[in-house]
């Protein structure tokens, strides 16, 4: 089988970046968002439950970190169409060795790259220009009483925004500070 993906580990078990294979040809390019076989492999499994596509118009501004409980939890596969965001993760599973750890990737138009998300993983992003379009692909429902957050400004998360925080939402920006209490899911 041929693929149209290549698949990347990260330092976080279950998180991987994938690059898209492109065909270029003078009109353009080709390349594929999805392809349940080969994502399978990797951990998207089942069917594609939702799709959500958002437009974050201001570069600096942030969204996030947002998560669902179980037994709703999701994977998620996350691609940028338009501009360029820096895609960041926190592993919040209990018994993970890089419980409260985070990642980060450039998602761009132009890199071609998407994050597969596992559950048990926070997400957020931050736009890196005007106009950053995202399209994500979710493998369960949202479910609003499921929902949790981690402050983007969490001091013992320590995440390294590249550029000043812009733009938070009321909502994004009341979430609580991590204390021993947290548990993960």
């Amino acid at each position: 089988m041929t693929t149209r993906f290549k698949f990347i580990e990260t330092p976080l078990s279950g998180l991987v970046s994938v690059q898209r294979q492109r065909t270029e040809d003078p009109r353009g390019f080709f390349s594929r968002l999805f392809c349940a076989e080969e994502l399978a492999a990797i951990g998207f499994s089942g069917s594609v439950a939702q799709i959500n596509h958002t437009l974050t118009r201001r570069r600096g501004s942030v969204r996030g970190l947002h998560f669902q409980r179980p037994p709703h939890g999701e994977v998620k596969l996350v691609s940028c169409l338009s501009g360029g965001v820096f895609d960041v993760a926190v592993d919040i599973r209990r018994e993970s060795p890089t419980f409260l750890q985070w990642h980060a990737e450039h998602l761009s138009a132009e890199n071609g790259r998407s994050l597969l998300i596992p559950q048990g993983f926070a997400h957020g992003f931050q736009a890196l220009s005007e106009d950053a379009q995202l399209l994500y692909l979710h493998s369960a429902p949202y479910q609003p009483g499921a929902e949790g957050a981690l402050n983007l400004r969490d001091p013992n998360l320590a995440i390294k925004w590249p550029l000043p925080l812009a733009d938070i939402s009321e909502r994004d920006a009341g979430h609580p500070l991590l204390d021993n209490s947290f548990k993960g899911i």
